[in-house]
């Protein structure tokens, strides 16, 4: 079976394939996930449980970076995707 990796095809400004698998990186690790899975499916692959105390975020091409609701069903295969990245909410100011 075929993986496409988002983050190259991002890179290259190609369009992702539909229906296989794919490679995401969530922070500095890489998944191996389907074509759609929700914020919170997102979270729960990277180990950041329980997931109401991570903000997801998605980072575009370009360096457009937007937060990804708990939710929110993100389809791998819209271009220009690069990345996820985790924000502990639990940070305090001081």
């Amino acid at each position: 079976m075929e993986i496409f990796d988002i983050e190259d095809y991002a890179r290259e400004g190609k369009t992702v394939p539909k229906g296989r698998k794919y490679r995401i990186k969530v922070d500095n690790q890489k998944f191996v996930v389907p074509e759609k899975l929700t914020g919170a499916e997102i979270l729960q692959i990277a180990g950041k449980t329980p997931v109401q105390k991570y903000q997801l975020n998605q980072r575009m091409k370009g360096g457009v970076v937007t937060k990804v609701d708990y939710n929110q069903t993100v389809d791998f295969t819209v271009p220009g995707i690069e990345k996820f990245m985790t924000i502990p909410l639990d940070q305090t100011e001081g």
